[in-house]
């Protein structure tokens, strides 16, 4: 069974001045990952971690994770406002993105942000828009299939991202012309991923990479940016990633690759977003409703407006009846929301102990890509977020949306003034 960093007995004295449904953050296990990752990489002189903003927007996070020595990989103008906010400045930022506005690059450059380049058209654009830097990075797509250990991880070919080779070459020599003096390469290829293999494996296409670009253009690469794709066990059965066992296969890549080359000095960047997070967050949801039709339905006061991820591609998230951890699961539910929508549901006949209302339900691992993918459909509120402190204290890092949140955006029209006045009321 997956157990909780929060026992029953917090959780209820947490509902007692914060009402549910909320997203819970563990800081004492975010920091215990963020340093395991640093010690584990320490061999690289360069390494760095630039924790993808995406995977959790919220500045309390960020500024955590800062401390701890990590940078911020931001895709977006607003998720390089939030790395400001929280401290991060110049090459502490990485901005990865694709079909970028012109503005979001003059905002990059002036924060001295490293630019992640998608497209090869993108030279020029950058150019026109925000001009060139001096150190830049290009994102790879290598095409085909990307097998490990016979297995094929995903399609890259069937990606939107990246340069193709010849691109790659042609963009380095091009970039050079226009004053490019540091170069760094960047991929990712595949996601979620419970081995060992996948970034030893992504190592050598971009050490191999990076070789042949020296060989063929003169152009020294000087930092390799492995992204993500290393990810965690959502299900109790699966066996989680060793980050040491992985870092020491990647150096074994380096040493074989790189050292003969003239390049064991290159940086290593990470982008670890969902490992570094997911297991450290969890939605504390209430059950308000049994129903018994066809099967028997548990409805909670969250739903997929607070996770989205199972209601969007079936995601598993484990899900505990909190002060029944010890109880038989001798029942079947569907775990739903309240959606007008039916794939609104957490969990499909999942074997649970009995549900009654007013238990509350924690659902594990949303620490990345949970509150963050939240959305308003439906009218529907997202929840707030809180941070369990390393003293065992409780600090509201973001309050739940209030419906004149939700009217706001409508200032310019004629109900706005109703609107708010009727959410007064309320």
């Amino acid at each position: 069974m997956k157990k909780t960093f929060v026992t029953h007995e917090q959780l209820v004295a947490i509902t007692r001045t914060h009402p549910t449904p909320f997203h819970l953050y563990d800081e004492a296990g975010i920091r215990r990952t963020a340093r395991a990752v640093n010690e584990a990489f320490a061999w690289n002189a360069g390494y760095k971690e630039y924790f993808a903003v995406k995977a959790n927007p919220n500045p309390e996070i960020l500024s955590i994770l800062r401390q701890e020595g990590c940078g911020a990989d931001c895709s977006s103008l607003t998720e390089l406002m939030l790395a400001e906010a929280a401290g991060f400045r110049g090459r502490e930022i990485m901005f990865s993105s694709n079909a970028t506005p012109a503005e979001e690059f003059v905002y990059a450059k002036k924060l001295g942000a490293v630019i992640n380049l998608d497209d090869h058209s993108h030279i020029d654009f950058l150019e026109g828009s925000a001009g060139i830097p001096e150190t830049i990075c290009c994102r790879y797509n290598p095409g085909g299939a990307f097998v490990v250990s016979n297995h094929i991880m995903d399609r890259p070919a069937d990606a939107k991202y990246g340069f193709t080779w010849p691109q790659l070459r042609d963009g380095f020599v091009r970039l050079r012309e226009k004053g490019v003096r540091e170069f760094g390469l960047h991929s990712f290829l595949a996601s979620n991923t419970l081995t060992h293999a996948y970034y030893p494996a992504l190592a050598r296409l971009l050490f191999e990479t990076a070789v042949r670009l020296k060989e063929e253009t003169g152009i020294r690469v000087r930092f390799v940016n492995l992204s993500g794709g290393i990810g965690i066990p959502y299900r109790p059965e699966e066996t989680p990633n060793d980050i040491a066992r992985i870092a020491a296969l990647v150096r074994d890549a380096c040493e074989e690759i790189l050292r003969p080359a003239g390049l064991a000095d290159l940086s290593l960047y990470t982008e670890l977003g969902r490992f570094m997070l997911a297991p450290h967050g969890c939605l504390v949801a209430t059950a308000l409703h049994r129903k018994d039709t066809y099967k028997q339905y548990i409805g909670l006061d969250a739903c997929a407006a607070d996770l989205m991820r199972p209601a969007l591609y079936g995601a598993y998230h484990h899900i505990t009846v909190s002060g029944k951890e010890s109880r038989p699961l001798d029942h079947v539910y569907d775990i739903t929301g309240s959606l007008c929508e039916n794939n609104d549901k957490f969990a499909v006949d999942r074997s649970l102990p009995e549900i009654e209302k007013g238990d509350l339900i924690v659902l594990h691992d949303t620490g990345a890509h949970g509150h963050c993918m939240g959305y308003n459909y439906n009218g529907k509120l997202r929840s707030a977020e809180l941070l369990l402190k390393e003293d065992g204290g409780i600090r509201l890092i973001r309050r739940a949306e209030r419906p004149a949140d939700y009217f706001a955006t409508l200032s310019a029209t004629g109900f706005y003034d109703t609107l708010t006045e009727i959410a007064g009321r309320g």
